[in-house]
């Protein structure tokens, strides 16, 4: 006798990674060399109290990764923030989350592929022709694009073992340069213990206004250990795994960063640099001569290859979330590859924006004379610390309101992560915050169309899960 046929299933996440694969996305994410970027900015903006700023970035962002991790207990959801919010306090604050954080999520690889584009370009022979070069410049754009999201599309087994590549080389970089500085330390002691110690705390110096200052673009550092909740419908043991993750990638990071800017600040105390953007370079020069100086711009570049693509998986991931719950068009944002089991959509929309932006900042950057890498990392920033705040509210009701048994930690902890990431959102520049505002006013029109002014209900998705850890 025949038997019914089941309805296939509809294709889902693919659960493949292991703890260990999520703290190797988390960290590329950051980026291991993540200090090097912004040491110069840090240094002349603390007066020198590098080594302090990460430090108290890092126990500040601390409360907001465990917020994360936390939630990630609850919710075991692909959608991160958006999911938090929309299930713990209202779908229509879910959904402005949602879209602040792809706000984020986008930026962050457009900001990445600018900066490479430049980057690349200062491997080549100098070009006196202005107008060619802005022609290998936006093809170099194009490349690095089209990079990213082929990269994106091949799978998360793919992505998790290009990541794992990436780390291996970076770590290896940063073993060199603690070699170099090690070396050059031996053959130029410094002048006593207070030399040793003046990283921390140079009394001549300190002020807390300007190591505070120092301190919120140190945050900067730490900036996209929220992406490991992307991947909670692709981990094994989401609800122990996730929260493990988030708080060791912040941790992992603070003190890589720690010991790299302590050594940078030995060899080079002041903060006379030739360029202050390229500040950490000279260091290396110094410790290790030209051979470093170029290997330690060529694991910037690197670095900030694994970066974008990270983020670009971490959108994709997003959308899909949103997509599922038809909080966006189900049928294009909700599908997933059926051979790769991956949002292969969201992948390739992402990058069709992502290469339409950078190539018009670059414009912009050409004709009105404006940073096209620094506007864009405010802009990134705008969107993340919204979500930051979001998680944090979501964590403490969930965690602390609405239960019977009261902690003080789990009042404290969120707590001093909304009030973190608040101060460091008001410290916006103007145009960050109107360019953000603008882009929530979209959201805001969109969102109001499409369920009838916040009356129709989100439809959320169930999410298997392969885990029954539970967090107190």
């Amino acid at each position: 006798m025949p038997t019914p046929s089941t309805p296939a299933q509809p294709a889902q996440l693919k659960r493949a990674l292991g703890l260990s694969a999520l703290i190797i996305y988390g960290i590329i994410l950051i980026q291991p060399t993540a200090p090097m970027p912004l040491f110069g900015a840090a240094a002349v903006t603390g007066k020198g109290h590098v080594v302090t700023a990460i430090l108290i970035g890092m126990v500040a962002m601390l409360f907001t990764a465990i917020s994360y991790g936390k939630m990630a207990n609850a919710y075991p959801n692909a959608g991160s923030a958006y999911a938090y919010v929309s299930r713990e306090i209202h779908p229509a604050l879910g959904y402005f989350v949602g879209w602040s954080i792809i706000f984020d999520y986008i930026m962050n690889p457009i900001v990445c592929v600018i900066w490479i584009a430049g980057a690349a370009m200062a491997f080549l022979p100098q070009i006196p022709n202005h107008t060619e070069s802005l022609c290998i410049d936006a093809t170099f754009i194009v490349l690095f694009a089209v990079l990213f999201t082929v990269m994106n599309l091949r799978g998360i087994e793919a992505s998790a073992r290009t990541n794992s590549y990436i780390t291996v080389g970076l770590c290896v970089v940063i073993v060199l340069f603690l070699s170099a500085a090690v070396r050059y330390l031996f053959q130029h002691p410094p002048q006593g213990a207070g030399e040793l110690t003046r990283p921390f705390y140079d009394p001549q110096t300190f002020s807390f206004h300007d190591v505070s200052s120092g301190a919120a673009l140190a945050v900067l550092t730490y900036i996209g250990f929220d992406g490991v909740s992307t991947l909670s419908e692709e981990a094994h043991n989401p609800r122990r795994n996730i929260l493990l993750a988030t708080v060791l990638v912040c941790v992992i990071t603070g003190v890589l960063a720690s010991i790299q800017v302590y050594f940078a600040q030995l060899i080079w105390p002041g903060t006379n640099f030739p360029d202050e953007d390229n500040a950490f370079s000279y260091v290396a020069g110094r410790a290790g001569g030209q051979w470093l100086f170029l290997t330690v711009n060529a694991a910037l570049l690197v670095a900030s290859i694994g970066s974008g693509a990270g983020a670009h998986l971490g959108a994709g991931r997003l959308l899909y979330s949103m997509g599922r719950d038809n909080a966006i068009p189900r049928k294009f944002f909700g599908a997933i590859n059926p051979r790769t089991r991956i949002p292969s959509n969201n992948i390739i929309l992402i990058g069709v924006i992502m290469l339409i932006v950078a190539l018009t900042l670059k414009a912009i950057q050409e004709f009105a004379h404006v940073d096209a890498y620094g506007f864009g990392c405010v802009l990134l920033n705008f969107g993340a610390l919204f979500a930051f705040m979001g998680v944090n509210i979501s964590c403490f009701l969930h965690y602390f309101w609405r239960v019977e048994r009261k902690t003080f930690w789990n009042c404290f902890s969120p707590l001093a992560g909304f009030a973190v990431c608040a101060y460091l959102w008001s410290s916006l520049g103007k145009w960050a915050i109107i360019v953000g505002a603008c882009w929530l006013a979209t959201g805001i029109i969109y969102g109001a169309w499409r369920t009838s002014f916040f009356q129709k209900p989100i439809q959320f998705a169930g999410v298997s899960d392969d885990s029954k850890a539970v967090v107190e």
